[in-house]
């Protein structure tokens, strides 16, 4: 089942800012963990499914994952 992506303003902000190359790699990843939040991301300290961490080529990011209502925070 795919997820949907929620982020408040000011990180829209801070991903329009990036260089093209890491914004065009967190789209990318982003993306690729709406599809399967597990699987495209990493343990964010103890693996509880739900902190995970989302590593791309010039970038990382902490992620939120809710499976009862099927978001990713970031």
């Amino acid at each position: 089942m795919i997820y949907r992506l929620k982020y408040n303003p000011a990180v829209e902000t801070i991903h329009e800012a990036m260089p093209p190359a890491a914004s065009e790699a967190l789209t990318l990843a982003l993306a690729d963990a709406c599809y399967d939040p597990i699987a495209a991301t990493e343990p964010y300290g103890e693996d509880d499914g739900v902190v995970r961490m989302l590593v791309a080529e010039h970038v990382l990011a902490v992620l939120l994952i809710g499976q009862t209502f099927k978001t990713i925070r970031y």
